[in-house]
């Protein structure tokens, strides 16, 4: 599932601010440091981080599905793995427990609806 991409709705304001200030005047001067010019600077520069932003996430996303790939690989071939072991040393070795498999002769089975670990009622 992809990451939600951020959109900024001051940005949007601004930009349609910036279109009407531009046609009272593309020079503007207000006084403090309030120009049309800084105005559209600093809408250039949210633009740019936002664009920054987004493409972070398509790269994290991207990275999160190449790891999720690489997990399912790792998972098969340790399954693999582990029916190698079972095929070369057969599922009641020692070795096949060593490989990480339960040994056949050590498995439990537990009766319908009775929970595989003892409690302490029945000790």
């Amino acid at each position: 599932m992809a990451r939600k991409k951020r959109s900024s709705q001051v940005l949007e304001k601004a930009v349609r601010r910036a279109a009407g200030i531009n046609s009272i005047d593309p020079n503007l001067d207000l006084g403090n440091g309030l120009t049309q010019p800084t105005f559209s600077t600093l809408i250039e520069r949210m633009r740019s981080r936002e664009n920054a932003y987004n493409s972070a996430l398509s790269n994290l996303d991207k990275l999160y599905s190449e790891m999720l790939q690489a997990e399912r690989e790792l998972a098969d071939m340790a399954e693999h793995m582990l029916l190698g072991v079972a095929t070369r040393y057969g599922k009641s070795s020692v070795e096949y427990g060593m490989a990480g498999g339960v040994p056949k002769n050590q498995r439990r089975k537990g009766l319908r609806g009775e929970s595989p670990t003892p409690s302490f009622e029945q000790l």
